[in-house]
């Protein structure tokens, strides 16, 4: 959508009753494309005071300054999106995004361990995601996650972390989180059992493809979920485990919790989707 489309929609449609919106930007159309602006993000915050939820898709937000941001944002969702150096280093304004709950931060290429570090300032932040940062590194990640102990759902997908070292940092850090969703690269057996005892984790997802000759077991992964005292959902997701003796160890002996085996969905490339 144009921004000049965008202005309209605010000045005729928009206004209290918005909750969420999702818009898709011009960031692989060149440099003469419209853009975001910080001045159409102010009027978003200003026409739309009950909105909740922003999802901003292939947008150049360079030159848009997080202070820009609606203020009333409980999440926040950029998926292959650009930002600048200074969007969430810790010298921001700590009282940007008071509300902010939910941050998905899905192939933004911009975003590394400074930012990681960053991320303290939203005291009320519960859930972070993870997706194709590749410029986060293992050290960053053990010391991004030492100031955001109070996270309950951490994902970490298609990044160059290993599982191994995702899970030792979250052991460490994350003593309360509910929910944990990461790719297996680099998973192993001990790598795994540094989750044992756990004592709020109820959800626990293992995404493939099952491309490292370390995976644990399933007896190995039965073993560790059953320290988990509150663990109530397993789900591996693109093992190739679907149908096979596996799924079968697992849901015979996590009475308890809901086994789900699958195989990857399709990823669909419109943004919309």
């Amino acid at each position: 959508m144009r921004p000049k489309v965008m202005w309209h929609l605010l000045r005729r449609y928009m206004a209290t009753r918005l909750h969420s919106l999702r818009m898709g930007g011009y960031l692989f159309s060149g440099s003469q494309a419209p853009q975001l602006s910080p001045a159409l993000m102010k009027a978003l915050g200003q026409k739309c005071p009950n909105l909740r939820r922003l999802c901003l898709h292939v947008a150049n937000l360079s030159m848009v300054p997080i202070t820009s941001l609606p203020c009333t944002l409980r999440t926040l969702e950029l998926h292959s999106c650009e930002i600048s150096m200074a969007w969430l280093l810790k010298e921001q304004d700590p009282t940007v995004l008071p509300l902010l709950e939910c941050l998905v931060l899905d192939r933004v290429p911009a975003f590394r361990d400074e930012h990681l570090q960053g991320l303290t300032r939203f005291r009320s932040l519960r859930s972070l995601v993870l997706g194709g940062t590749y410029r986060v590194t293992e050290t960053g990640l053990d010391m991004g996650l030492q100031e955001l102990s109070y996270l309950q759902r951490l994902e970490v997908l298609g990044c160059t972390l290993s599982a191994d070292s995702t899970l030792l940092a979250i052991s460490r850090h994350l003593r309360d989180v509910r929910k944990i969703r990461l790719t297996v690269r680099g998973l192993s057996a001990p790598g795994l059992s540094v989750l044992e005892g756990m004592p709020a984790l109820e959800s626990l997802c293992l995404l493939g493809p099952l491309i490292t000759p370390e995976m644990p077991s399933p007896a190995e992964i039965l073993s560790s979920c059953l320290t988990m005292p509150k663990l109530r959902v397993l789900e591996l997701q693109g093992l190739g485990w679907e149908g096979q003796e596996a799924e079968r160890i697992l849901c015979k002996g996590l009475p308890h919790c809901m086994v789900i085996v699958r195989a990857c969905p399709k990823e669909s490339m419109d943004w919309w989707m």
